[in-house]
Parts: C-alpha cells; structure tokens; sequence
C-alpha cells in the first residue's frame, strides 16, 4: 500500500518527547523520511528515532536549539548537504510558562519570543528556500491565542503572534505552492503538561468540564492533524488555524 508521504523529507523541531515525539512518529508512519530535532534531550531523540525505525519508518536526529540563530542555520545547512531539499517542516518547538505581568522581566519575554516566535520564523525562512517544488509549513500554537488566560500574557502573546504570521505567510509563501497553517491544541497531555502541573489539578478538571467530548487530548490527536495538513489531502488548505479541542471554546 502506497503511504501519502512517500519520499518526503519533514523536519519535526522540539521532537523529543511529547507531541513533536508524537507527529515525528505519525509522519514517519505515514512515509517521510524524519528529522527528529532536539535541543538538549539527545536520549529522548535517540528513543523516537529508534521507535521509528523499529517501526520500519526513517528517522534522524539533529540537534539545535531554535532559539538561537547559529544552531538554527547549522540544522538547516545539514538538512540541504543530506538532502537537498526538504518538503514538510513543523514548528513545534517551544516553551511555556505562566505568570504575572508585575513579575515580567526582559529575560522572561525574551525567553519567550525567541524561541516560539523567532526560533518559528527563522525556521520557515530556511525552510523555505529549501523548498522548491512547494511544501507545507505546519506550526504549533495554541487553544490560549484565543482564549486569553489570566496569568499568561506573555505565552499567550506568543501563541497570538504565530497565529498571525501563519496568515500572513501563508499569502507571501503561496505563490511558491508552499502552504502554511496553523494547530492550536487545547490542553495535550505530554510530559511536559503533567511537569507544569496542568494535566492535573484544577486546570485539568476545567478542560474536562468544557470540553464536549469530556476528556483532554493526547499527543496522537494532535499527530494526525499535522500529518494530513502535509499530505496532499490538505491541497487546498492555507493560512487556516486548525482547533484540536474536543469542541473546547472557552
């Protein structure tokens, strides 16, 4: 049986462990060849790409923090002296973490932006030049763009600001057959969720009550909306912002 993403080459950043472990999977199952990044766990990458190619998929691991210019160019001069070319690149890499506008500092904001908003920029522009005969473009954001919690202005900021670049690139990078959209995931239940305390506790209890299919969601649900947005059954999708809520609104 054919596999819709045969002989594609897919970079999956932050891919080593949670939902990236997850859609590095799903893509690899469905035919890509896998650039499982990572910026510090190499074991946890080393795991997926094992998984992968127990799983009789392809997989590399690469390591480069996407907040950080140079690494971002060492991955991407890697991928083209590999490959030559790349087809499906997903942003997923990022951080978060909630707190007071009154406790904001430089620090805390750079922290921020330059990984989830640089580091996702940086990546579609290398991508990008990487990808000739069109490709798709698939970045993480989040249920919060919209809905706005209290205490999290900064992430939130962050997650608003990938929202409108998706718009805004998917109209420059269109004309080059290159689509570019957008997950937004309500709560996903990963290691990194159960670490900050929210798959858990109150904030997991609220997920629950609002969310009309009555549970949260897991890496996987997420996984196959990314890969049918870089398969060709997506063709006609772009500049979209894609909910995986369960129906969450709030």
């Amino acid at each position: 049986m054919s596999k819709k993403l045969a002989n594609k080459v897919a970079l999956v950043t932050g891919a080593s462990k949670g939902i990236g472990a997850a859609v590095a999977a799903d893509l690899a199952a469905a035919g890509a060849t896998v650039i499982v990044n990572y910026a510090t766990s190499k074991a946890g990458a080393d795991r997926v790409v094992a998984e992968i190619e127990n799983a009789g998929g392809k997989a590399i691991a690469s390591q480069g923090d996407f907040s950080k210019t140079a690494d971002i160019e060492r991955v991407f001069n890697d991928i083209q002296q590999k490959f030559g070319r790349m087809d499906i690149l997903v942003n997923n890499a990022g951080v978060y973490e909630f707190g007071a506008v009154a406790d904001l500092t430089p620090e805390f904001f750079h922290r921020f932006f330059d990984l989830n908003v640089m580091g996702t920029m940086l990546a579609i522009k290398h991508a990008s030049a990487l990808m000739e005969n069109g490709g798709s473009i698939i970045n993480m954001s989040s249920v919060v763009s919209k809905m706005g919690p209290a205490m999290g202005s900064v992430y939130v900021a962050t997650k608003g600001a990938v929202d409108a670049l998706t718009v805004s690139l998917s109209k420059e990078l269109g004309p080059k057959q290159i689509r570019v959209n957008a997950v937004n995931p309500s709560l996903i239940v990963t290691e990194g969720t159960t670490h900050a305390g929210m798959a858990g506790g109150e904030f997991h209890e609220f997920f629950l009550k609002t969310t009309p299919l009555g549970r949260v969601g897991q890496p996987d649900d997420v996984a196959s909306v990314v890969t049918f947005l870089a398969s060709e059954d997506a063709k006609w999708v772009n500049g979209q912002h894609i909910g995986v809520t369960g129906g969450q609104t709030m």
